[in-house]
């Protein structure tokens, strides 16, 4: 008789036991295991992460890391960590946020505009993604690359479409490179060739003239005008004469970018440069900018008119003031001159 008490209440300590067991468990699985006060959190892992790099970023979030960690090891995910970004959600467990980092890397929005350099470029979105700026512009400059997809020193900056792309935080500087080459050769339509043939530009050619429009003008709704009167003087062998390219030549021969020149002056229009298109026919050998694609637009579908010739309106500013004539533009000029010595511009 004694003996079986004993052995029920093994029995029962065994279930008490057990029970105890399987609960510390499930609550070290399934209970809610954050410490933070907002509805979600993002966490940032890089690609060549191990799990000290994981608890560095995740700690701060979580209630209890040594259950976190031993749910990660049991479920595999100590040895299998995977770059990306992030979503913790309040209350979540260690089963849910394993889960989440194993399998729900969630894109990230990559926006840039109107860089003049690949190395500017690669600074830029190096500021949205994982990739460094060196390692994106080792991959924009790779020599191979750019024979294969037809581009070179001058017009690689023409393949990198100013807009918002989704990619993943992770994606790695090959990678955005490529990813772009796709959406340059998917903004490049049959539709689109055709116009760039009509007016005897390549994609490449009619962007490096997007560029000088863009730097042109900052109204989208003048820029197809602007675009024709280029394509006019190109029609009838006139040079383009446009300051921006002059501003360019400038800052490429420096080296500095950041330089603000804010009058082109006589003197400047003897640069030996093959971007100066005082001195050089046709469109620059490559982008000066990187254009919108308001620009490209405008060139693909120029205002059709007589202008050759154009000024700032000082009387509304943003806008120019168009002639077909040197000598009317010549008088148009008087009025931008006197305004630039007004207001003391030297340079």
């Amino acid at each position: 008789m004694h003996l079986k008490r004993v052995l029920w209440a093994a029995a029962i300590l065994g279930l008490v036991v057990c029970g105890f067991i399987a609960y510390q468990i499930y609550s070290a699985i399934f209970s809610p295991n954050t410490q933070f006060n907002n509805k979600e959190a993002f966490v940032y892992i890089a690609s060549d992460a191990n799990l000290e790099d994981v608890r560095k970023n995740l700690e701060p979030l979580v209630k209890d890391w040594s259950s976190f960690e031993a749910v990660a090891d049991r479920k595999g995910y100590s040895s299998n960590i995977k770059g990306g970004k992030y979503i913790i959600k309040k209350g979540m467990s260690n089963n849910d946020m394993i889960n989440t980092l194993r399998s729900q890397n969630i894109p990230v929005r990559v926006s840039f505009n109107n860089q003049e350099s690949v190395a500017a470029l690669a600074g830029r979105v190096a500021e949205q993604i994982e990739a460094d700026s060196l390692s994106l512009l080792k991959a924009f400059d790779n020599t191979q690359f750019l024979e294969e997809s037809g581009f070179d020193e001058d017009t690689k900056l023409a393949m990198y479409l100013p807009n918002t792309y989704e990619f993943f935080w992770n994606t790695s500087a090959d990678g955005f490179r490529d990813r772009m080459h796709k959406e340059f050769k998917k903004f490049w339509t049959e539709d689109r060739l055709e116009k760039a043939k009509k007016q005897n530009l390549t994609p490449a050619e009619a962007i490096s003239l997007a560029a000088v429009v863009q730097k042109e003008t900052v109204k989208s709704d003048e820029r197809p005008r602007v675009a024709g009167v280029y394509l006019n003087r190109i029609k009838k062998g006139i040079l383009l004469q446009a300051d921006p390219t002059v501003i360019f030549a400038i800052k490429k021969e420096t080296g500095n970018y950041d330089t603000i020149i804010k009058r082109v002056l006589y003197r400047d229009l003897e640069i030996e440069s093959p971007y100066n298109t005082y001195k050089n026919a046709g469109v620059p050998p490559g982008p000066i900018t990187m254009p919108d694609i308001t620009s490209i637009e405008a060139v693909l579908n120029p205002e059709k008119h007589n202008y050759l010739y154009f000024v700032a309106d000082v009387s509304n500013f943003g806008y120019h003031m168009f002639a077909e004539t040197l000598a009317q533009h010549n008088r148009n000029k008087v009025q931008y001159i006197r305004w630039l010595n007004q207001q003391n511009v030297r340079r």
